[in-house]
């Protein structure tokens, strides 16, 4: 999935040891733009923190994957970015980067003994 809009948010990173080693993580705000905006609080994690370079203000594309789980009875969703990139302007809107379909017609003519 993804969204595009701006950067209002850039929350404190958070960082500790698990069974498997190390973590960090940082959260951010982004608001989409429109009549009626919203907030989404998406997170990255690791090494992608540094390599994504995310600061207040930026008006940014963000791919990310929807998680949830269950604990003692509750229900906890994670949005995890796993590609951020700068919003083209005046490119297409998001969702719809798909590449146009072909201008050739298929080949009709088949080689196969099928009747129909």
């Amino acid at each position: 999935m993804e969204l595009t809009g701006k950067i209002t948010h850039v929350l404190e990173e958070k960082s500790g040891t698990s069974a498997r080693g190390p973590w960090r993580k940082q959260e951010y705000v982004i608001e989409t733009p429109g009549e009626y905006p919203k907030q989404i609080c998406f997170m990255v994690w690791g090494d992608k923190i540094d390599q994504f370079g995310i600061t207040e203000g930026q008006e940014l594309t963000v791919h990310f994957d929807l998680e949830s789980r269950e604990y003692n009875g509750r229900w906890y969703t994670d949005v995890k970015a796993w590609r951020v990139e700068a919003a083209e302007a005046g490119g297409p809107p998001p969702g719809e980067d798909k590449p146009p379909p072909p201008t050739e017609a298929p080949p009709t003519d088949f080689d196969d003994d099928i009747p129909f």
